[in-house]
C-alpha cells in the first residue's frame, strides 16, 4: 500500500534529466536568430555580443561574455528568421556592480541606435543579480506576440564602470516567416508598367532612411 501512496502511476514519473532538456527547448529562439545581422552596439571586443545567446545547458560557460566599452550601456539588435511569440526573457552576469540593472524591450525597430532608446519601450523589467541564470522575466505576451526583431536595452548596471552579460535566455514561440506572400506581390509588381514598379519601391525606401 505505501507504494501506492506515492501517487504516480507507471510511467508517469518524470526523471530532472527529462525535465531540463524540456526546459533546455524551451529556450530555444537563440537558433531562431538571424546571426548574420545581429548587432551589439557598444560591445568591447567585436562578435561577442552574439556570443550570449546560446543553449540553455551552456548557460553557465563563463568564458562567454559581452562587456561594454566606453560606459555601461549595451544595446543588442536581434532579427529573427521568422515570428517570434516571446514569453520570457533570462538576463544571466556577475554577482557584483557589472551586473545589468535594468532592461528595456524594443519589438520590430531594426536598426537601433542608442538615441532611438530614448523611446517608450514595449516593457522595462528592473533586474537583480543572477549569476547562475535562474530568474525568468515574463512578458506581456500581448505586446510581444508578433516579433521579428527584438531590441534589448542594459541602460545601467549595479555601479560598475562596465556592464558585463554572461548569457540571455528568450523563451517563446517561432512562426517560419510565409515566403509565398511575397511571391505573390512580386508577381503582381512585374505584370504593371515599369513606372508603376517604381512607384510601388519609393515609400520603402523613404520607410528606411
Amino acid at each position: 500500500g505505501a507504494a501506492m501512496a506515492h501517487g504516480h502511476g507507471p510511467g508517469r514519473c518524470r526523471c530532472c534529466g527529462e525535465e531540463a532538456a524540456e526546459r533546455g527547448a524551451a529556450w530555444g529562439l537563440y537558433l531562431r536568430i538571424d546571426r548574420q545581422r545581429l548587432q551589439c552596439l557598444n560591445e568591447r571586443r567585436e562578435g561577442s555580443g552574439a556570443t550570449v545567446f546560446r543553449p540553455w545547458e551552456e548557460r553557465g560557460d563563463r568564458s562567454q561574455f559581452v562587456e561594454s566599452d566606453d560606459d555601461e550601456e549595451l544595446l543588442f539588435n536581434i532579427p529573427f528568421t521568422g515570428s517570434v511569440k516571446l514569453k520570457g526573457v533570462i538576463v544571466m552576469g556577475e554577482d557584483d556592480g557589472t551586473h545589468p540593472a535594468e532592461m528595456r524591450l524594443f519589438r520590430n525597430i531594426p536598426h537601433m541606435s542608442f538615441d532611438d532608446t530614448a523611446k517608450e519601450p514595449e516593457q522595462s523589467f528592473s533586474l537583480s543579480r543572477d549569476p547562475s541564470g535562474q530568474l525568468e522575466y515574463p512578458t506581456k505576451v500581448a505586446r510581444f506576440s508578433n516579433v521579428y526583431h527584438l531590441s534589448m536595452h542594459f541602460p545601467k548596471n549595479f555601479g560598475a564602470e562596465t556592464t558585463k552579460i554572461f548569457y540571455i535566455g528568450l523563451k517563446g514561440e517561432w512562426t517560419e516567416a510565409h515566403r509565398h506572400e511575397v511571391t505573390i506581390c512580386n508577381y503582381e509588381a512585374s505584370a504593371n508598367p515599369a513606372d508603376h514598379k517604381l512607384e510601388q519601391i519609393t515609400p520603402q525606401t523613404h520607410f528606411i532612411s
